[in-house]
């Protein structure tokens, strides 16, 4: 084949795949309640979200420690996800439980260097340590309480419900050589 026969296929090959070739079709992997790229952020005073949030987890920290199952009801989602320590998981109805049994006792449980990360008008996050002090676990169905006394590290998820906030996921990691 000579090279103007060669440039000559290689023109028709291209037209050939070129017409094959559509417009983009409409985006249809965002779902509808989407926020197109023009919209107006959300404004939203992230100091007073913070404040809520950090006053809303010690108040969980003080009802774990008064066995106070009404807040734990009022702090803790109906439909929370909570990661222990020892990487059980459990629910608001476990949490509440142990609040009601008061399984857990504590002579000082102590929030350190907390954080809130506000991610918008209606979620947040914050992290930190807590320091339980001379404090024991009551398993069901085991005869000895299981020392809890440690520092741990916390990260805490909450949302803000019928304008209440409220914890929708924890995860608590036991820290075995503090710094």
């Amino acid at each position: 084949m000579n090279r103007s026969a060669v440039s000559a296929l290689v023109f028709v090959l291209s037209l050939i795949a070129l017409a094959g070739c559509q417009p983009a079709a409409p985006e249809t992997n965002r779902n509808a309640t989407s926020v197109p790229a023009t919209a107006a952020k959300e404004t939203f005073d992230a100091a007073a979200i913070q404040a809520e949030v950090l006053k809303v987890e010690r108040d969980w920290f003080k009802a774990g420690e008064t066995h106070d199952a009404e807040a734990m009801k009022q702090i803790v989602a109906d439909d929370a996800v909570l990661v222990y320590p020892d990487g059980s998981t459990g629910t608001k109805a476990d949490e509440v439980r142990i609040a009601e049994s008061k399984a857990i006792t504590v002579e000082g449980w102590e929030m350190i260097d907390p954080k809130v990360t506000v991610l918008s008008a209606d979620s947040a996050f914050i992290t930190g340590r807590s320091v339980i002090k001379k404090g024991t676990y009551k398993v069901p169905d085991r005869k000895t309480p299981i020392d809890i006394s440690g520092e741990y590290r916390f990260l805490d998820v909450y949302a803000r419900r019928n304008g209440r906030w409220q914890v929708v996921a924890s995860q608590a990691t036991n820290v075995t050589a503090p710094p």
